[in-house]
């Protein structure tokens, strides 16, 4: 399944959602060379997170194989801005595609209730919550760890508890066949997090790479826990008047 849009009215600019999304992109133009090599696998390197080094599992000079004829280099001192560098970057189209999708899709609703430096704290503040997660599901991974999907799963989870009956209009794949279905948000987003949750038990301990998933489970729950912290009042108190809107949306999937 895969959301394509929410019914749920947004109240102000997304100005930090876009921000976000814009230094995304700047990343993937300007340091990654648009996902092509030595761009990509030099970005990876220098700015992304490899847990086994940023602990020190890994002796320095260790080479770690990227593929194509390129690796990088484990340093004798951790880069300790590699938790907020790694949030910006990205490993294909695809990645960076999705993830700024999900950012939009869900981010708008929860600046909302929170305002745009609230948010970007919130966002950031998720991020490092999936990279602790993930360091402790799998320290000594010599694999690097990139992308913007734990700060937004932390985004998801925020919205699942802020905006739980929103309906999410959902693609649902079946083979070379689809189509669409209205379900509430608390049912999208949870179906995602047991995903992650399954998948990041299957995963932990790989060695060949894939995704990320003990991050996406730390970011969400890293994002039910502070959303109570960095609503604004005055802000959550505008998006509760959108309750009548939205209860009569919800009724078209009751």
């Amino acid at each position: 399944m895969f959301p394509i849009r929410d019914d749920n009215p947004r109240l102000h600019t997304s100005f930090a959602t876009f921000t976000i999304i814009g230094l995304n992109v700047i990343s993937w133009v300007w340091l990654q060379g648009f996902g092509v090599n030595p761009k990509l696998a030099e970005s990876i390197c220098r700015f992304g997170l490899i847990p086994g080094e940023f602990l020190g599992y890994l002796a320095p000079g260790t080479h770690v194989n990227m593929g194509g004829g390129f690796a990088c280099i484990i340093q004798d001192k951790p880069d300790l801005f590699a938790p907020l560098t790694s949030m910006f970057m990205h490993g294909g189209w695809l990645h960076i595609i999705f993830n700024m999708w999900f950012l939009a899709l869900f981010g708008d609703n929860v600046e909302d209730a929170m305002g745009y430096f609230r948010f970007i704290i919130f966002y950031l503040l998720c991020g490092f919550g999936a990279v602790a997660v993930q360091l402790f599901a799998d320290p000594t991974s010599h694999l690097p760890m990139i992308g913007a999907s734990g700060a937004i799963g932390g985004v998801m989870g925020a919205y699942a508890l802020l905006y739980p009956r929103a309906p999410v209009h959902m693609l649902v794949f079946l083979g070379f066949f689809f189509f669409r279905i209205v379900v509430p948000a608390y049912f999208m987003l949870g179906y995602w997090f047991l995903l992650q949750v399954l998948s990041a038990m299957s995963t932990i301990d790989s060695k060949t790479g894939g995704v990320a998933f003990a991050a996406h489970v730390g970011g969400f729950l890293t994002g039910i826990i502070l959303v109570k912290f960095f609503c604004n009042p005055r802000r959550l108190s505008a998006c509760s008047s959108k309750k009548g809107t939205v209860s009569k949306l919800v009724k078209r999937i009751r």
